[in-house]
């Protein structure tokens, strides 16, 4: 059974307490946390630690992802790796560096990512607006990636993709969000925010996956290797933005779980309350831990594992040249 992931908004201080995890809590309160119990720890609140909390967390291979202020994004801490081999790491940069590897893997993330906005806007075709041309867009531009072999034209076509996408969300979500353009860094708006803070929990979602395996999370094929971010994780949060990110979005706006006063504009954009946050994490988590039934594998697997098997599956191509079966929703 998969480990729920656990969050952490207080400002306090993280503590080992023998065996186990204890937050000491600015307010005087203390709280334990059963560390074996924990796939991955979130900290949303300012949090210090010590080399013996973190040492803790090693031992059990527990990844934590710590967001900022305003809860943007910071970091993560990634313990040393259940699974180490440099065949994986050399084969995965081989693949990188050699254009005739690198281009499938590259089109077949693209190609899922686009398929997936695909069935968002079919499925809401009819329902909160008339998206046919926007459907028929997406599959055109689907089935250019197939003859694209250029990484610059690739990526290019999949912007096209998102911006053909983005176009209906006005019509997607409930009065009075909108999205009218993405814009982040930083968001402009309510529904801006809410994509930005649910694409960066994909984000580490797939930090924690690659982490699992041998896989180098610097090293991508859509993305280029920088020196600030686990390129690798962009690479697979594409595919998962539309399944995770975007669906979540629908939900809790358009099943008003999540109103405009669950914002707060500040100088520099608008961010997510507190009380926002936990709602939406907990819609968030809810949906990682749903099932479906899935056709290779015949047997049910969680939303979280259909990540971890989109990373296995690339691995496997890298050292094999088995196929790589990038999600693309079916269900």
């Amino acid at each position: 059974m998969t480990k729920p992931n656990h969050h952490i908004f207080a400002d306090g201080r993280l503590e080992r307490h023998e065996d186990t995890l204890r937050i000491d809590l600015l307010d005087g309160g203390k709280k334990h946390l059963p560390v074996e119990s924990i796939d991955t720890l979130y900290l949303h609140g300012q949090i210090e630690f010590n080399t013996r909390a973190l040492g803790l967390l090693n031992d059990h291979g527990v990844p934590i992802h710590v967001f900022g202020w305003n809860d943007y994004y910071n970091g993560s801490y990634l313990p040393k790796r259940s699974q180490t081999s440099g065949n994986t790491v050399v084969e995965q940069v081989l693949a990188y560096d050699d254009h005739a590897r690198r281009m499938p893997i590259a089109r077949d993330i693209i190609s899922a990512s686009i398929h997936n906005m695909r069935v968002n806007v079919r499925y809401y075709d009819g329902r909160q607006g008339s998206f046919g041309g926007a459907v028929d867009r997406l599959a055109d531009l689907k089935e250019q990636v197939a003859e694209i072999d250029d990484i610059q034209e690739l990526r290019g076509t999949e912007a096209t993709a998102r911006k053909v996408y983005y176009r209906c969300f006005d019509e997607i979500l409930r009065d009075p969000f909108e999205l009218t353009r993405r814009e982040y860094n930083p968001p402009t708006n309510e529904a801006n925010a809410l994509i930005s803070f649910l694409n960066g929990m994909v984000y580490a979602t797939c930090v924690s996956a690659i982490r699992k395996t041998a896989l180098d999370p610097t090293i991508g094929y859509v993305h280029e290797p920088g020196e600030r971010r686990y390129t690798l994780s962009l690479d697979i949060a594409d595919i998962f933005k539309p399944i995770l990110a975007d669906r979540v979005a629908f939900r809790v706006i358009n099943r008003q779980q999540l109103g405009v006063d669950e914002f707060e504009s500040e100088l520099d954009g608008c961010l997510l309350t507190e009380s926002g946050r936990k709602t939406v994490l907990e819609e968030f988590e809810q949906t990682l831990d749903e099932t479906v039934e899935h056709p290779r594998l015949k047997r049910k697997v969680s939303y979280k594992t259909l990540v971890q098997t989109d990373v296995y599956s690339l691995k496997k191509h890298v050292l094999t040249g088995e196929p790589y079966r990038p999600t693309e929703r079916w269900w």
